[in-house]
């Protein structure tokens, strides 16, 4: 269960590589710009895509973080459920893709999706390991 949770680690840690190299490139043109962005968040669309992805990375996958730990510590993992983690891993990496290139809808609800379902699955295999415990 940890090699998923790892895998969406790096993710955030790649964001936030990105993020800065985008604020350097777009955001902080000049003193004027670097102001603008201190004092009222202003911020290029480039680096604001980054910036709005990495917020997504703390909302659902907070939950993935909680199951996979509760799966290993009730000894309800097994291959499927590591599957799973990949799965929604897999698709935080595709929606994180496209939310920071083209960020076009049609690709990225898809990818949420596939991730959500996943989610949703791990945590209804929890539900029914500790039911039936």
């Amino acid at each position: 269960m940890f090699w998923p949770m790892i895998a969406h680690a790096f993710l955030v840690f790649g964001l936030y590589c990105l993020l800065f190299i985008r604020r350097k490139k777009y955001t902080f043109l000049n003193a004027e710009a670097a102001r603008r962005f201190r004092d009222a968040d202003e911020e290029a669309r480039e680096s604001q895509l980054v910036n709005k992805n990495i917020a997504n990375q703390f909302e659902l996958p907070v939950l993935f973080h909680a199951a996979c730990l509760l799966l290993y510590i009730t000894d309800a993992d097994n291959i499927v459920t590591i599957v799973l983690g990949w799965i929604f891993v897999l698709s935080r990496y595709a929606h994180s893709y496209f939310h920071v290139t083209s960020n076009r809808l049609r690709y990225r609800a898809p990818a949420f999706a596939i991730g959500f379902a996943a989610l949703v699955c791990m945590w209804g295999w929890m539900v029914i390991w500790l039911a039936f415990e």
